[in-house]
């Protein structure tokens, strides 16, 4: 894979690190040990794993002669957050059409993410209803924007197209190089699944490099079978659009759905206990939408023995810890 050749930013300058978490480990019983990819120390406004898709999208952007920028999100969205940020960065607008998948949730005077749109100065947010066509808002706002002389580029949600998926073929290509340096032969790697970008990434960049390091997703909103779907199709399409040759195989994406709860960015008791367990052991901060849940679905997975005892699990750290402070009471006892 020779990424060189697709424009980017360069919003990412240096690797992020890869992290022991031996008290971590310890508490979950030490006969696994887990290491984290700190993605969550990306650049870009309180940082997070969109940074990475973003750095090519937003290239694409400017690429095309646009001004404006428009995305789309869940009420306390970590994408529109980083979007806003490095379109601030770029001197662009940017426009938010937020759904409101939890009906009441949006607040505009919440804190967490809604606060940041606000400091940032984002140009509009237009708040739509759960299950609202996304792309659709977004192209309404566009085509607005267009009759009053704007160029208004749109990136959907997560960034998660195959140009935002290259975005984490690179991490995967940059993770190989960082265990190779470190020595550390890692077994099975764990992602955040939610709008697919940063999974399917992950799984072409690693099947594209023959790293034979099993990726898993822990869902943060849809069913198994759905997710697993929307996943490989991105996959496919990012590893034809980067040069891996002979396709990615359905079995390579794997998703487990058993940490979602009653819904997306709903609080689960497992997801209060593994955030709150990396911040007492590690002085990490997860967020309770994504890495929460994730982090909550390893803590199982590695409780029922499903990783071989003395396996070493990279768990990738995708951030939003921004949106902790949303969920101020979900966290205080």
């Amino acid at each position: 894979m020779n990424l060189a050749k697709f424009p980017r930013r360069g919003y990412v300058k240096n690797p992020t690190p890869i992290e022991a978490a031996p008290a971590f480990s310890e508490a979950l019983g030490g006969k696994v040990n887990i290491f984290i990819k700190r993605d969550d120390l990306l650049p870009g406004c309180a940082g997070g794993n969109k940074t990475r898709k973003l750095d090519f999208c937003i290239a694409d952007a400017i690429e095309k002669g646009a001004d404006t920028i428009i995305t789309c999100g869940a009420v306390q969205s970590n994408h529109a957050r980083l979007t806003l940020s490095w379109a601030v960065k770029e001197g662009m607008d940017c426009h938010l059409v937020l759904e409101e998948r939890v009906k009441g949730s949006y607040k505009p005077e919440a804190s967490g993410n809604n606060f940041l749109f606000q400091l940032m100065g984002v140009k509009s947010i237009d708040v739509v209803p759960g299950g609202s066509d996304m792309m659709g808002e977004m192209e309404k706002l566009a085509a607005k924007l267009e009759a009053e002389g704007k160029k208004p580029y749109i990136i959907p949600g997560g960034a998660s197209n195959t140009i935002g998926a290259t975005g984490y073929v690179a991490c995967a290509e940059e993770t190989l190089q960082q265990l190779f340096e470190m020595g550390l032969k890692i077994d099975h790697m764990v992602v955040p699944s939610g709008s697919a970008g940063t999974h399917a990434g992950v799984v072409v960049g690693m099947h594209g490099c023959n790293a034979n390091i099993p990726v898993s997703g822990v869902n943060v909103s849809r069913p198994k079978d759905v997710q697993e779907g929307i996943v490989h199709k991105l996959a496919v399409e990012t590893a034809e659009r980067v040069g891996v040759k002979g396709g990615i195989p359905s079995e390579a994406v794997e998703c487990f759905d058993s940490y979602v709860g009653p819904g997306y960015s709903l609080p689960t008791d497992s997801m209060v206990e593994a955030v709150k367990l990396l911040a007492s052991t590690e002085g990490i901060l997860l967020d309770p939408v994504y890495s929460g849940k994730a982090m909550a679905g390893l803590v199982d997975l590695v409780r029922k023995g499903h990783f071989p005892e003395g396996s070493n699990v990279l768990f990738l750290h995708t951030g939003g810890s921004p949106a902790l402070y949303a969920y101020l009471d979900t966290f205080r006892d």
